[in-house]
């Protein structure tokens, strides 16, 4: 039997083994019953899905679970971006959102993102609360549906489509005029829900671009739907082999993650990303506020933030976190190092649209490459480089693991340890200003090492001591 465990983004599982009709049925109820404790079942709930096997099934028995709970379901009438979601439910004032996706995980995943009525990622004190709810519920009939016909009868079903709103407010957003100066653009919404949203706006504003895998394969081209260097080797191709394209722009399977090329194909850091766009919001468009980044994510962006003289808030890994410090207007702008960001004014959730457009009207105002805008900031703050290595542990290693991160060396790398960070994992800054971090993975024996240095050869030594600490 099925234990449903919320993680940083929901829950999630494989199709046919734990992600079947009869547990998201329950997840479904937990959360009806959740949001009726909550008194927020009057408001209806957004329910959509990305582009993966079974997504509309999925929706229409949620919608039907609520329907039989007498909550009114929202249900977009095809595969929506994560934030578009998000948007749709402050928009509406809705008492949440209930997304079918497992965002950049490959094919044979789905899963279960539940958004409370403030629009950002649900908190843990809410995911645990739901999961105690279904969890309590395994085996039992523990809900009534109805048919999608009855519930349109009873005013409990309206099909949806979010994409006007949303694409009207970031041309708020964004400045597309200036898009215009850019040339051309190269888009991949790599099979995702970002198609009729990335290129959208260009068309209708006859900004030239060029598009590839904007069509619909649940299979996401046989590689899983993240923007990473690593998934995306058909994008950078043609952005190489392409002249006129000055900048490369890609979506994740969600649409709530980037993945950015420069006019050469080559591809870009999301964490220098982050920090560029830090630096172009308070220094052209004068915001005001500080920036957000996980406890993972590369202090380039503290770098920036001093040079502006504004705070840095540092949090555990999840965009929820940052995303409650956007709807207390705290912060400029928001990031993580696995391509999330949001910004001042926006959704508190993680777009990568948005951020694809950001970049592309930094580019566009400044007259700049992406590179030669990174080499300008790194002259003005310094120079960050940033890895991330998974280390797989045996039992013996894994049984010793809490032991040992419980006991840090006073130096490391041959340099001393300065202070410990434990919002999530364990963070050793260094007295020459580099750091690692060491996060053991809940679901498997690895344990994510991230480290950063100012040259590529004290990175190597920090990621080799790193190494060396945990499985030595």
């Amino acid at each position: 039997m099925t234990h449903i465990s919320f993680g940083t983004s929901g829950w999630r599982g494989i199709l046919c083994e734990d992600f079947i009709f009869e547990n998201v049925k329950i997840v479904t109820q937990a959360i009806a019953d959740y949001l009726k404790a909550a008194g927020e079942a009057d408001k209806g709930v957004i329910i959509g899905r990305d582009t993966r096997f079974l997504g509309k099934q999925f929706t229409e028995q949620a919608a039907g679970i609520l329907a039989g709970a007498g909550i009114k379901a929202l249900l977009c009438d095809r595969d929506v971006p994560t934030p578009v979601i998000a948007f749709e439910i402050l928009r509406r004032s809705a008492g949440g959102g209930i997304n079918f996706t497992a965002s950049h995980n490959p094919p044979e995943y789905n899963g279960i993102k539940f958004s409370p009525s403030w629009g950002g990622p649900a908190l843990p004190e809410t995911t645990r609360e739901i999961e105690r709810r279904a969890n309590e519920m395994m085996g039992d009939l523990c809900y009534s549906a109805l048919s999608l016909d009855e519930a349109k009868k009873r005013n409990l079903l309206e099909m949806i489509d979010p994409s006007a709103d949303y694409l009207a407010a970031l041309e708020q957003k964004i400045d597309f005029d200036a898009l215009k100066r850019i040339g051309k653009v190269g888009l991949n919404p790599l099979y995702g829900t970002a198609r009729g949203y990335l290129d959208a706006p260009l068309k209708r504003l006859g900004i030239n671009y060029t598009i590839i895998n904007d069509h619909l394969d649940p299979y996401f081209g046989g590689q899983p739907p993240e923007p990473s260097e690593a998934h995306i080797p058909d994008f950078i191709k043609l952005v190489k082999n392409d002249p006129d394209i000055r900048l490369g722009l890609a979506t994740d399977g969600d649409a709530d993650r980037f993945g950015i090329l420069d006019y050469d194909g080559t591809y870009i850091e999301p964490n220098y990303i982050i920090a560029l766009l830090l630096d172009y919001l308070i220094r052209v468009r004068k915001l005001e506020g500080g920036v957000a980044r996980s406890v993972a994510t590369s202090h380039f962006v503290d770098a920036v933030a001093k040079k502006h003289g504004v705070p840095v808030y540092e949090t555990p890994v999840g965009f929820k976190y940052i995303g409650e410090l956007i709807t207390q207007d705290k912060i400029v702008i928001g990031g993580e190092e696995s391509a999330g960001l949001t910004i001042k004014g926006h959704v508190p959730e993680k777009d990568g649209i948005l951020a694809c457009f950001l970049v592309a009207e930094m580019v566009a105002h400044e007259g700049k490459s992406v590179k030669e805008l990174l080499n300008r900031l790194y002259g003005e703050v310094g120079q960050f480089i940033t890895r991330r290595d998974n280390l797989k542990l045996s039992p013996e290693l894994e049984a010793a693991y809490p032991q040992k991160v419980a006991a840090v060396p006073k130096e490391i790398a041959g340099t001393a340890v300065t202070d410990v960070i434990t919002v999530d994992g364990v963070k050793l800054l260094l007295a020459d200003g580099s750091w690692m971090l060491f996060r053991k993975s809940g679901t498997e024996p690895v344990v994510r090492l991230y480290g950063e240095a100012s040259t590529e050869a004290r990175l190597i030594e920090i990621m080799a001591a790193g190494k060396a600490f945990i499985l030595g």
